[in-house]
């Protein structure tokens, strides 16, 4: 006979018991989330070609934004089947804990990648499982959170909603900053695995607190009587146009993990005195996020109260615009290193605070007011809906990145080729791909070589043009200090050179220390797959810098570059430079169709019309508040 309590106790006027563990499991549980999803993006694009025996092509930018956004997009999409599960057939309880178990899984077979099979398969089951795993008890734990709370103490639960979004930040602030250092030193194992403990560690402190907990029976057919009824589908229509305001929040802010990581790549990240790794800048947005709701909710708040009537609608409204505020603040940093400035990663670490704010004011008040606003027997669909919400950001973000990706010509020549190594005992393949007119034996034929020691190597129609062209350019830069020159001065220097088709050469600064000679190839039009690219990039050496206490606690070579020595790879740069070297890539297609700030910008105007469409919403919405406890859902305090 279960002795577990199923409502909340009518008497108990402070914190119900089974709080602690809630907060434990969820502190935990954060980081092994945002412990692999901090590295993800640079995993994509420097260490997953790298897994398996033979090595493969890196990732581009836009592709590994795209597939963390789908990522993100899974994860966010299965907390309604999560809210189903526990709404309607095993309640809250057993569907987290079974689904947490799911979720270590998932972490075992990234930490397990590359070891046997196909890396990239690992992946992928990796990623599939989390999405399920720690997707499906998102919607749980929120709303079983709320469920320990009845009326006699509903005044702790705004407080308790802001000490959940507490833990999350400390378990996320923490893992932020510990697994790039392990990706960098001690390889995707390590930075894989030590999530995946921790993972392990809050399924078990959930199930330590199991009697302590109140577990909500399942409403079975009650669950789809009270969802389908008038009140319920009415309360879901009111709420989903809010998750629609949301999705487009969402579709921003979880760019930190993929743009702005390869937008820090090019900004000084010399900092308060500490170089910082690229993705290690997330760690700002949960340290800000600690600092940020104490102020908010004992400080702000009340003040700005005094002034105005501050109704959670109206702090998701400003919120929006201060969203608005932080791209805006992004698009005009891509600007400066478009122009070939290399600005500090303080002007990012202030548009972090800005994203910080607006998280405080969206995200924290989008979450109470959602469940507070669900019927007793929705609570788990309503916040598995209201994070389908973060789910659709995602997408809409996967979507565009997918839109803007230029194709390669030879995209299927190439994964012919590396299947074809995979396949024989061949080293070396070499292909030759028609190109645009479609006739092999013409200048616009591409010719793929791939081997297993140097990777794939394409050959270009317009090389040599291009490649002298681009050799006026570095003489210039190497007579200029190593600076690499404005577009107006880049120009002078090309202007007699065109390519085979008899276009003009263009030069492109992609920053402080990369640029390109591009050709709008045989189409005569840019941003194809036709167009043909020779990308240039500056390395430096890494200045000398004092021994502090934990160099002893990493190997003397970074995992990258004890890697590529196991391959014996020709990684066509010195790995630890002591003097500036020069390095060229050629392209055939692959670029994107949104470059540089134009793409940031895009973004900052769909936010900023998103804020202006929120008021009328805002002003038009009527609702009430229904918590555990209360006798009948239609009562309730009425809220706007």
């Amino acid at each position: 006979m279960s002795t577990y309590r199923t409502s909340p106790d009518p008497d108990l006027k402070g914190m119900p018991p089974g709080i602690p563990y809630i907060i434990g499991n969820e502190a935990a549980e954060r980081f092994s989330f945002y412990g692999m999803k901090t590295i993800l993006a640079v995993f994509m694009t420097k260490y997953l070609c790298l897994m398996n025996d033979t090595h493969g092509q890196a990732m581009t930018e836009a592709a590994a934004t795209e597939k963390v956004h789908l990522f993100n997009s899974a994860v966010y999409l299965t907390p309604v089947l999560g809210g189903i599960l526990a709404d309607a057939f095993f309640g809250k309880y057993r569907t987290i804990i079974w689904l947490s178990v799911v979720y270590c899984l998932g972490h075992a077979a990234l930490a397990l990648m590359g070891l046997q099979g196909d890396a990239a398969m690992w992946l992928l089951a990796g990623l599939v499982l989390i999405s399920l795993g720690s997707g499906g008890i998102k919607s749980c734990v929120s709303a079983h959170v709320g469920d320990q709370f009845g009326a006699s103490n509903q005044n702790l639960i705004t407080r308790v909603f802001n000490y959940f979004y507490w833990s999350i930040n400390l378990g996320a602030f923490l893992s932020t900053l510990l697994t790039p250092w392990l990706l960098k030193w001690y390889g995707p194992h390590w930075a894989f695995g030590v999530p995946g403990v921790l993972m392990a560690i809050a399924t078990l402190l959930f199930w330590m607190g199991r009697r302590k907990f109140i577990h909500v029976a399942p409403g079975g057919t009650n669950f789809i009587l009270e969802t389908f009824s008038r009140e319920g589908l009415k309360t879901l229509g009111k709420l989903s146009v809010l998750f629609l305001f949301v999705a487009m929040f969402w579709a921003l802010f979880d760019q930190t993990s993929s743009r702005w990581v390869f937008q820090a790549q090019d900004m000084d990240r010399n900092f308060l005195g500490v170089e910082w790794l690229e993705s290690q800048i997330q760690a700002v947005n949960p340290i800000l996020i600690l600092t940020f709701i104490p102020l908010f909710t004992f400080v702000l708040y009340p003040k700005v109260g005094k002034l105005v009537k501050l109704t959670p609608l109206r702090k998701i409204g400003a919120g929006l615009f201060l969203m608005g505020a932080a791209f805006a603040l992004s698009s005009t940093i891509q600007e400066w290193i478009d122009a070939g400035q290399r600005p500090n990663i303080g002007w990012q670490i202030l548009a972090y605070a800005l994203l910080t704010a607006a998280e405080v004011l969206v995200s924290i008040v989008a979450l109470e007011f959602s469940y507070t606003q669900a019927p007793r027997r929705m609570k788990s669909l309503v916040l598995g809906l209201f994070l389908f919400a973060v789910s659709l950001g995602n997408l809409f973000t996967a979507a565009v990145n997918r839109y803007i990706q230029i194709d390669s010509p030879a995209s299927a020549t190439k994964i012919a080729l590396e299947e074809s190594t995979k396949a024989g005992d061949k080293v070396t393949v070499e292909v030759e791909h028609a190109g645009y007119d479609e006739q092999l034996g013409t200048a616009d034929d591409l010719r793929m070589t791939y081997s297993t020691a140097d990777g794939l190597r394409t050959v270009i129609p317009g090389e040599a043009r291009l490649s002298e062209a681009l050799d006026h350019i570095e003489q210039w830069t190497r007579a200029n200090d190593h600076r690499l020159p404005r577009p107006e001065e880049a120009n002078s220097l090309i202007e007699d050179f065109k390519d085979p088709w008899g276009n003009p050469l263009r030069y492109l600064l992609e920053g402080s220390r990369t640029c390109r000679i591009l050709s709008d190839g045989p189409d005569g039009k840019s941003r194809t797959k036709w167009d043909v690219s020779i990308h240039l990039k500056i390395t430096e050496p890494e200045p000398e810098k004092p021994a502090k206490w934990f160099d002893a606690l990493r190997p003397e070579k970074e995992w990258l570059v004890r890697r590529k020595e196991e391959l014996k790879m020709s990684s066509g740069e010195k790995e630890t430079a002591d003097e500036i070297t020069y390095s060229r890539t050629v392209f055939a297609g692959g670029g994107e169709r949104l470059e540089g700030a134009s793409y940031y910008w895009f973004f900052t105007v769909l936010m900023f019309i998103t804020a202006i469409i929120f008021v009328p919403y805002a002003c038009l919405y009527r609702g009430k508040t229904i918590l555990q406890g209360d006798e009948m859902d239609g009562e309730g305090v009425s809220s706007q």
